[in-house]
């Protein structure tokens, strides 16, 4: 793979990351029962926004070892053991993300005012999820096949 489309890759890896921690931070304050809270209380009152947080760090986890597997692929070392542990980690941070969405819906079926665009968004967010785990899963296959590893004995678990 060229330098510079990994290069630009990664730059995309990084304004995704900066983007969605913009959001993380920026949407509390204008979310409507929040517009007139301090941020003490938009921070801490709100149990959903401390989930959102926590769920968030396997997304940013994921962003992270997406940017290592551009990193491997501009280097020319794609088909070696650390990519395909990369790629697994992502696989893995897309489950739990899934996991999250799925435990945050039920949260939101029970508090919501509108309940079906909640799970709308919640089933958009898990279907991409679902998406970026098989296209991960994929990929990890390919490398494992391709430097002949042994997915049950050279990777740790």
């Amino acid at each position: 793979m060229q330098r510079s489309a990994t290069v630009f890759l990664q730059f995309v890896v990084v304004l995704v990351g900066v983007g969605a921690l913009a959001f993380l931070l920026g949407e509390p304050h204008f979310e409507g029962r929040n517009a007139h809270a301090t941020p003490f209380e938009v921070y801490f009152h709100d149990p959903f926004l401390a989930y959102a947080y926590v769920a968030s760090v396997a997304f940013f986890w994921a962003l992270y070892q997406a940017f290592k597997v551009l990193s491997y692929a501009g280097r020319q070392e794609m088909f070696t053991p650390a990519a395909a542990q990369a790629l697994r980690t992502i696989r893995h941070c897309a489950y739990a993300l899934v996991g999250f969405v799925a435990l945050g819906e039920a949260f939101l079926l029970r508090y919501s005012d509108d309940p079906p665009a909640a799970i709308m968004m919640g089933v958009l967010f898990a279907f991409g999820a679902l998406v970026i785990a098989a296209a991960a899963a994929t990929l990890e296959r390919i490398v494992h096949e391709a430097a002949g590893l042994n997915p049950k004995r050279d990777l740790p678990a």
